[in-house]
Order: structure tokens, then sequence, then C-alpha cells
């Protein structure tokens, strides 16, 4: 069984160049520590990279840790700044970059596509040349979009081709909003836990909103084992029990969608990994990596993999990519 990575990234010195003219309240400054990084009203969440920059180094870390293909997307925070026009170029741009890369070594990566999700016409064009022409094998979005949850009726034309296409859609946390307010400066808090409620509430929101029941073709992944979505399941319910707020949109219990999305293996710990398993399914966890961030960990996410049953562990490591992305 193959190893298929479906949480992995890259940037090019294009994108990078747009971002440090067009980005707004994104800056890119010296970090602590020393390193470079992006940061969002005062508050670090992504460190540049060595590897984020270099195919080959990528495909030589791959070798040595016994992965065979990277999906990989772009990180944050994507696309989401500057003019129309800037950010439909710094989603062309990493886009045909990673097809690039795909034809360069076409047994060892794939890419899902960034779009410039507010400008819907835009967005659908892009789409379309992504997955028609350069060969995009899904979408990548972040956990809200200037502030627009994923589920605001504005990327609803969005969301219908993503589900009539029946594409994956990688959903990674960002500097969360309201940061400014949420003292998470120092210690790098939006990595350990800014992000895992960012995507949380990001999914949460679309579970009670009845997003899975309008989106059925929909194959969500939700970045880093989910969140803490798998850990708060028997709450999600017990609200949706009491509370005529949550039944609203859906009558079905909240933990039944959480059977319905996709879980990646970046949680570094065994545990993590087999409640993600138990909540979501065998057939719902993907191997994934985060690699090459500071915290990305090919060997060690994969080690946790390999550690579990060997008919869980084979469709961990590729069965269940091998499927959702229709890959051969």
């Amino acid at each position: 069984m193959k190893v298929i990575d479906v949480h992995t990234h890259m940037l090019n010195d294009a994108y990078l160049a747009l971002l440090r003219k067009h980005g707004g309240g994104y800056k890119v400054r010296k970090v602590a520590g020393g390193q470079t990084g992006i940061v969002k009203d005062g508050a670090p969440f992504m460190t540049l990279m060595p590897g984020m920059f270099d195919y080959e180094l990528r495909i030589r870390a791959m070798d040595e840790a016994r992965v065979d293909m990277a999906i990989v997307t772009l990180t944050s925070p994507n696309v989401y700044w500057g003019s129309p026009k800037i950010r439909l170029q710094a989603a062309q741009v990493v886009n045909d970059d990673m097809a690039e890369q795909q034809r360069r070594y076409p047994e060892r990566i794939r890419f899902m596509c960034s779009l410039p999700w507010q400008h819907a016409k835009l967005a659908l064009a892009e789409l379309k040349r992504a997955c028609d022409e350069l060969g995009a094998v899904g979408v990548m979005v972040l956990a809200s979009i200037d502030g627009a949850s994923l589920t605001d009726r504005i990327f609803s034309s969005i969301w219908k081709e993503i589900d009539r296409r029946g594409l994956p859609v990688l959903v990674h946390p960002s500097a969360p909003p309201g940061t400014k307010h949420l003292d998470v400066m120092k210690y790098n808090l939006i990595a350990s836990t800014g992000f895992m409620f960012d995507t949380t509430l990001a999914v949460s929101r679309m579970i009670f909103d009845g997003f899975f029941d309008r989106y059925p073709k929909l194959k969500l992944i939700a970045s880093h084992g989910g969140g803490t979505l798998p850990y708060i399941a028997g709450r999600l319910d017990i609200c949706h029990a009491n509370m005529p707020a949550c039944r609203e949109r859906i009558s079905a219990l909240p933990s039944t969608y959480l059977r319905k999305i996709y879980y990646d293996s970046v949680v570094f710990q065994q545990e993590s990994l087999e409640l993600a398993i138990k909540v979501g399914g065998a057939d719902n966890v993907l191997y994934g990596s985060d690699y090459p961030h500071n915290i990305g960990d090919m060997k060690g996410c994969l080690a946790r993999v390999n550690a579990l049953p060997p008919a869980v562990r084979d469709a961990v490591r590729g069965g269940n990519a091998m499927q959702i992305f229709r890959l051969s």
C-alpha cells in the first residue's frame, strides 16, 4: 500500500513576494529565535522553513521517511489578502508552480488548489482551470475567509461546484478571528491551541448549519486530527438534545456527521490518533505530516499510523486517500 501524505505544504518565491507587497495585515518579519515568520495582529502563526521552497529537498525527505506521494497545498494565510486581481494572481502562481512540480514528479506529487474565495466568479474560473487544465485533485480552504464563515452564502456557488465535482477539501486553520484580543502573542499559542479551535469552530458550524446535507458528495478533511472535534463529540450531541438552536437545521445527532468528514494524522500522540479513528471510523482517517512546518513530522506521524492494527494501518497509510482522491 502506498503511503500518501494528504497534509503537507509548499510555497514559492513569487507567492511570498506578493504577500510581502500586498499582504495588508499579514507581515513577514523576524520572530522569536531569529527565524522569519508570518505575523497577524502582532502574533506569529507560521514560520518560513527552507523545505517550503525546495521540492528536491522534499523528495529526499519523503524517501528517508518512506513516503510515496505527497498531496501538497499552500498554507496559511493562503490568498485571502490584496485586491481581487492580486488574490487571483497569488492563487495562479501557486497553482501553476504545484502543477509544474506534479509534472516533474508524476509518481510523487499531487496538489490541492488555492482559490480567491471572496470573489466567486474568479474562484470558479480558477477552480475549473486548476482541475481541468492543471490536474488539481482537491481544494484547500482556511477555516474562515476575511472573517466570513465557510457556511456564508457568498461562498455557496463555489461549494456547489466543489460538491458537483466530488472534490476533497482540506480545511486548514489560520490565525483565528479576534487574534489581537486573545493574548496569543507569547508562546506561539496560535500554533498550539489557536489552530485547534479555529478548525473546530468552523466544522462545528458546518455541522449545525446542515452543510453536509446540502453537499452530500463533499469530502471534507479537518486538519490536525479534526482539531478538538473527536474529543467534544458528546458535547455536541448533548447541546443538540437540550438547546433548540442546535436543532434548527439538523435533526440527526452532530456526532453522526463526524463520520462523514475526514481526519488527518497530524496529532502527535497515539491516543489522539486512535480517538479520531474511533469517532470518525477507520475509513475516514488519512496519513498527514504537516511537513515542512517546524512542527511537521513525516516519520513520527507515520510511525503512529504504522502502530495501528494491519487493516486500519493500510487504510490510513494510503488506501483511504487513494479512494477519495481517485488515485491509481
